[in-house]
């Protein structure tokens, strides 16, 4: 009797072994952590020079606004869902992005550009009405 509820029980624990995710490893765990110098050089150019953009939420849309004439983009990621994530080209000073286009909540800015020959990163949450 013993035997057989000890067998159960390794074939039961054996079951949900096989069925959970094979793993929650961060595939790409090594190339972020050799990226990691290089985007932290480029967030501390956004605070030495003093490029943040300011942000700006309307009824209509987002502004943002640079202190200078900038080249790269935004990317708009919501932490509840990754299929609503969002990407918009920046280029000039002041650049506006429809509300329209996105879904009330949360949300993550991550502005990658280049100004005056200097690469620049910087990220912030907004919430959007």
């Amino acid at each position: 009797m013993i035997l057989i509820a000890f067998v159960l029980f390794i074939g039961t624990l054996s079951f949900y072994m096989f069925r959970s995710p094979k793993d929650n490893y961060d595939h790409q765990y090594y190339e972020e952590g050799i990226n990691f110098d290089q985007d932290y050089n480029r967030e501390a150019q956004v605070t030495k020079d003093q490029a943040q953009p300011v942000i700006k939420a309307t009824a209509d849309s987002i502004r943002f606004t640079f202190p200078q004439i900038v080249n790269g983009t935004v990317k708009l990621t919501r932490p509840a869902s990754d299929a609503a994530d969002k990407s918009y080209p920046l280029l000039g000073k002041v650049i506006a992005v429809p509300v329209s286009q996105l879904i009330k909540g949360k949300w993550k800015l991550i502005f990658d550009w280049k100004s005056n020959n200097k690469a620049y990163l910087y990220k912030t949450e907004t919430f959007i009405k």
